[in-house]
C-alpha cells in the first residue's frame, strides 16, 4: 500500500482517539457517590488520564459495581481544577495520600486493585513501585498506558507543555519514565498492561511492559480497539474482569475474547 496511504490512516486513528479521550464537560469530575466502604472486600480504585476526567469511567464503573466491586476514583485536579496536568509524581503522592486516609478511616477494607487509563497507569505504577503502594494493593491493570513513554507526547508537549510538566514525563527519553523503569516491580503486586496496536494515542510497543525475570508481570494485547474504546468496549472489559478475578484469586470468568498470546501474555 503507497506510504502516504498508510500515514494518512495512521494520522487519522491518532486524532479520532484524541477526539474521543479529551473532555471538557466543566462538570465531568462531579460525581455520584455509591460506594458503601464498610462493605468492601474488593476495591478497585480507577485513574484516568492526561487532560481527561473521572467522566470516562462511567461504563467501566457500571459493569465493575454489576460484578461486585467497591469502585471509587480520586478527582486528580489540574488546568482550571477539572483536567489531569499536574507531574505523575504528585498525583502519585496524592493518591498515596487518598487510599491512607480511606484505609485509616475503613480499616476493614480489603486489598486495593488499581485500573488506570493512559497516564493515570504511570500515576499507579508510580505510586505502586516508589511510594509504598505494594503494601495496599494487590493488582495494578493498566489501559493504554505508555510504559515507555508515548511519541505522540512530544505532540503534546508543542502544544501543552508550557503549563503541563506532566506532558514531559510522558516522552519516551524523559528521565521519569527512564526511573520509572529502572528496577524491578514489586513482586507482590500483580501488573497487567491491556493493550491495542490500534491505540494512536500510546502507539505499540509504548504500552509493553518488561517481563523478563518477573513472573508477576504481564502484557495482553487486545486487537482493533482504539484508546478511548480501551475503557468501554465489552470485550476488553471481559478481559479486565478475568485480570481482576486472578489478582484476587477468583477462578477467572470464561473469556469471550480471543487475546492475543504474546511473550510475557496473562496465562
Amino acid at each position: 500500500m503507497n506510504p502516504l496511504v498508510l500515514r494518512y490512516r495512521r494520522w487519522k486513528r491518532q486524532l479520532r482517539d484524541l477526539a474521543g479521550y479529551v473532555h471538557l464537560d466543566p462538570n465531568a469530575n462531579s460525581i455520584v457517590r455509591r460506594t458503601d466502604f464498610t462493605n468492601c472486600p474488593k476495591p478497585v480504585l480507577l485513574l484516568y488520564g492526561f487532560f481527561s476526567t473521572r467522566r470516562v469511567f462511567e461504563v467501566l464503573e457500571h459493569r465493575l459495581r454489576r460484578d461486585g466491586y467497591c469502585v471509587w476514583s480520586i478527582h486528580l485536579g489540574g488546568t482550571l481544577d477539572r483536567f489531569n496536568t499536574y507531574g505523575i509524581d504528585v498525583l502519585a503522592q496524592k493518591v498515596r495520600e487518598k487510599v491512607e486516609r480511606l484505609y485509616a478511616r475503613y480499616p476493614g477494607m480489603g486489598p486495593l486493585t488499581i485500573i488506570g487509563h493512559s497516564k493515570g497507569g504511570l500515576i499507579g505504577s508510580y505510586y505502586v513501585k516508589r511510594l509504598g503502594g505494594d503494601q495496599r494493593v494487590r493488582s495494578l491493570v493498566t489501559l493504554g498506558t505508555p510504559h515507555r513513554g508515548s511519541r505522540m507526547a512530544y505532540l503534546g508537549c508543542a502544544t501543552l507543555g508550557w503549563f503541563s510538566r506532566s506532558m514531559w514525563q510522558l516522552t519516551p527519553m524523559s528521565p521519569f519514565i527512564k526511573s520509572l523503569r529502572t528496577g524491578a516491580f514489586p513482586r507482590d503486586v500483580r501488573l497487567v498492561s491491556i493493550y491495542s496496536r490500534d491505540d494512536g494515542v500510546t502507539p505499540f510497543p509504548s504500552a509493553r511492559v518488561e517481563v523478563e525475570g518477573q513472573p508477576n508481570v504481564f502484557n495482553v494485547e487486545v486487537s482493533g480497539v482504539g484508546h478511548g474504546e480501551l475503557l468501554t468496549r465489552r470485550a476488553v472489559y471481559e478481559v479486565v474482569r478475568r485480570e481482576l478475578a486472578l489478582g484476587y484469586g477468583e477462578p477467572a470468568p470464561p473469556p469471550v475474547l480471543r487475546a492475543l498470546s504474546l511473550p510475557g501474555a496473562s496465562p
